[in-house]
């Protein structure tokens, strides 16, 4: 589809300046597989940003809100799902920080099983030699983190309730899974699970 670089700079900066009625109007972003992006956080853009691509023409448009946005010369109903025609490579070696630390340990304390407060803690303390390492470090509540200290788990009583591991891409997207955001629109609901296992 051929369009006029000047027609798609004033079509891009109407669209774009409507932005104060329209945003809470974000749309799901699937990989040309109608896979997410990511799960956690789940892989969203603004509604301006949809409509962009859209009109680049970088992205198909599969669900639409009933809301409508207007420029002098167009309307366009606001995308809630789109897919991108090409195909984007996940990343496989997965970075090592704190986020992806407590994702991969699913926010839980490894310790006592606890939500919430959390910190990291060397299961082998840098003291004796620990290093920093996917399997070496965990999610720990404060009260745990505290309670180890620089001691072993053999000196501090504890035992970790899985062994750390260094997780590959689909354990953190699997794991962000289980994490929904506050706001799930109803077409986007079976994009997000549509791989998983139906129940008998």
């Amino acid at each position: 589809m051929l369009i006029d670089t000047t027609a798609q700079a004033d079509f891009r900066t109407d669209f774009v300046r409507q932005s104060a009625g329209l945003k809470q109007h974000p749309a799901l972003v699937l990989n040309a597989d109608y896979r997410p992006l990511s799960y956690y956080p789940l892989s969203l853009w603004s509604w301006q940003d949809a409509v962009k691509a859209a009109w680049l023409d970088r992205v198909d448009i599969i669900a639409e809100y009933d809301e409508v946005a207007r420029s002098p010369s167009h309307q366009i109903r606001i995308p809630s799902v789109v897919v991108l025609k090409d195909y984007v490579k996940p990343q496989r070696k997965v970075a090592f920080t704190r986020f992806n630390l407590f994702l991969r340990d699913e926010f839980t304390c490894q310790y006592c099983g606890t939500h919430g407060d959390l910190t990291f803690d060397h299961v082998v303390p840098r003291a004796a030699g620990g290093v920093t390492s996917w399997e070496n470090v965990v999610a720990a509540c404060s009260k745990c983190n505290l309670k180890k200290g620089s001691k072993s788990l053999r000196q501090s009583g504890m035992a970790l309730r899985k062994p750390p591991r260094q997780p590959v891409s689909e354990q953190l997207r699997n794991a962000g899974r289980k994490f929904p955001p506050n706001h799930l629109h109803e077409s986007w609901v079976d994009f997000l699970y549509w791989d998983a296992e139906l129940e008998a």
